[in-house]
């Protein structure tokens, strides 16, 4: 059976840059038996409302600003998975978490990003569900229970966020040995509350975690993670570092 992964995609140059964490998912993806689909949560689609993307052939969307022209050509023309979409929605509403199709979701770069380092040939289907990201961690956890039973059928699931995203923070010129203590920390801390379990301290982290503002501004990139953690098993680090100085690449699997 396939984990479900949390992956911190970082920057868009990552998909030019790769630095660490480009080998670490293309190990990750080479350890990992071959998925028939991947279904992905990204930090990137926030909405008021579940939403399936059900787009046969969604388009690969350069979400950004201001990087250089040969980002804006990477294409990652992975098709969809319309009648999956249907599925992830039915499984859903039958947790009683209201969810329609999105016909024409193109995939943001939370989502062909990574998966452009893990799966370069863009020929597994990807289904990607949306981020209600005002309803908070529960929500992400009852998602992740909702679609737990997808990864026993070959579809490996996938929360795409940052476990530490301030951008206002962001040192261009810090090289990857260089980390600031307040994002190491607040890493720190989750890490021990996903290896001890403890949902109620992570559902409660902006109160509980040191540093919890001010190395999430906003919830929508730690919010995949719970996504992951509730739809897998017991946790493991994949990969961990820094770029940047405070914006955190650890990719997490839950076996």
């Amino acid at each position: 059976m396939l984990p479900s992964l949390f992956i911190s995609h970082g920057s868009p140059m990552l998909a030019l840059e790769p630095g660490e964490s480009g080998p670490a998912l293309a190990r990750l993806a080479a350890q990992l038996p071959r998925p028939k689909a991947i279904v992905v949560v990204s930090a990137h689609w926030e909405s008021d409302e579940l939403l399936v993307s059900a787009n046969p052939q969604p388009r690969t969307w350069h979400d950004f600003g201001g990087f250089p022209p040969a980002l804006y050509e990477v294409q990652y023309p992975a098709p969809g998975d319309p009648r999956l979409a249907r599925q992830v929605a039915d499984m859903l509403n039958a947790a009683h978490l209201p969810a329609r199709l999105d016909p024409q979701r193109p995939s943001d770069h939370g989502v062909w990003v990574p998966l452009l380092l893990m799966y370069p040939e863009a020929d597994i289907p990807v289904v990607q569900v949306s981020l209600p990201s005002r309803q908070g961690p529960t929500l992400q956890t009852r998602v992740g229970h909702a679609l737990a039973n997808l990864r026993e059928q070959d579809v490996l699931v996938i929360g795409s966020g940052s476990i530490t995203h301030n951008l206002r923070d962001l040192d261009w010129n810090a090289g990857p040995d260089s980390i600031e203590p307040w994002a190491k920390a607040f890493r720190d801390w989750i890490v021990e509350q996903l290896a001890a379990n403890n949902e109620p301290a992570l559902h409660d982290y902006r109160r509980q975690a040191p540093n919890a503002v001010r190395s999430h501004p906003s919830d929508e990139h730690l919010l995949p993670l719970f996504f992951a953690r509730s739809a897998g098993g017991k946790f493991s680090v994949a990969h961990a570092g820094f770029t940047m100085g405070t914006l955190g690449m650890d990719i997490y699997r839950f076996d």
